[in-house]
């Protein structure tokens, strides 16, 4: 425009245009700003209308057929042609168990990625539901109770340990069921009573967000503490000390093993050492139970656990 005659584009018409072209860069950017803006907070509503189409799960507790107060008393698990998957159109992911795990058992559970270990555990604390077959403890089917009854008679010492923002107390027991003495008889048997008791809170010592403010050692024994406090009859660990050093491994274990020695214990193993102490060892592969037995004896023949131990030998070799 400037190049132009002035006959044809007059000077004060190309200021103009000018002068509102500037202001339009600024318009355009907020424009596009306000878009963006609002695109990502429709990703919240898109979530919430998401989550209100998910089904429910199954009651939290069954009023007509609640289970014995001190079940489970014994601690057998029997699975009967155990079927799972996530979704009605997708495959099983178990594809038919059929197992017995008596009172008082350590059974270690190892496999490859993908095989359902971990489905497994799920399914017992029915976060999945099963397409097919049953799971018995102690004479009662566990589809025929309430959530809360299920999972409340459970303890579980997860992989990543997971504390809450709050206080020691609040952590170790949340609903507020026990008394300080034995919560401090608790931290005492998983060896944190000195650390908890050199805070100047003591029990009421803050716990931040994902409890950042102690080490994962730490936060793995409060996890364990948790679990003892509960007395629970079935135990299960989903590698409970991969996250951890040598040390403390060692401090778990021998925790494990003397405060737990009547417990049943189902133990997902990711590290063959783990399992080898255990009474039977279930290998699973592609969502069935290949091997049941005692490592002793499956080491003894040609088996896939064997094949497994193997490997992590020569991989520890190597490395």
């Amino acid at each position: 425009m400037i190049l132009l005659p002035s006959s044809i584009v007059k000077p004060a018409n190309v200021g103009l245009s000018l002068s509102y072209g500037l202001s339009l860069n600024g318009a355009l950017f907020w424009a596009i700003y306000t878009s963006c803006f609002v695109e990502n907070r429709m990703v919240s509503v898109e979530r919430i209308k998401q989550f209100t189409n998910i089904p429910s799960e199954a009651e939290w507790v069954k009023k007509d057929s609640p289970p014995p107060s001190n079940w489970p008393s014994k601690g057998n698990v029997e699975l009967k042609d155990l079927q799972v998957r996530y979704r009605s159109n997708t495959p099983l992911v178990i594809k038919g168990i059929t197992l017995s795990i008596r009172g008082g058992e350590k059974i270690g559970v190892v496999g490859r990625t993908g095989g359902g270990k971990s489905t497994l555990i799920q399914v017992l604390f029915r976060l999945v539901e099963p397409s097919g077959g049953s799971i018995t403890i102690d004479g009662i089917n566990i589809s025929t109770l309430g959530l809360h009854d299920l999972r409340s008679r459970f303890g579980i010492i997860p992989q990543e340990p997971i504390l809450f923002e709050g206080t020691v107390r609040s952590n170790i027991d949340p609903i507020g069921q026990h008394s300080d003495e034995e919560i401090w008889r608790s931290l005492e048997r998983c060896q944190l009573n000195d650390v908890v008791a050199s805070k100047p809170g003591k029990l009421d010592s803050a716990v931040v967000d994902n409890g950042d403010n102690w080490s994962v050692g730490q936060r793995q024994l409060l996890c364990l503490g948790r679990v003892m406090l509960k007395h629970s009859r079935l135990l299960f660990m989903d590698e409970a000390t991969a996250s951890v050093d040598s040390q403390t491994d060692a401090v778990i274990q021998k925790i494990i093993r003397e405060e737990f020695a009547e417990c049943t214990i189902i133990s997902i193993a990711h590290r063959i050492p783990t399992v080898m102490d255990c009474d039977r060892v279930l290998v699973i592969d592609a969502g069935y139970a290949k091997e049941f037995e005692k490592p002793s004896r499956l080491m003894e023949r040609d088996s896939l656990f064997g094949a497994l131990v193997q490997e992590y030998a020569n991989r520890s070799t190597g490395l």
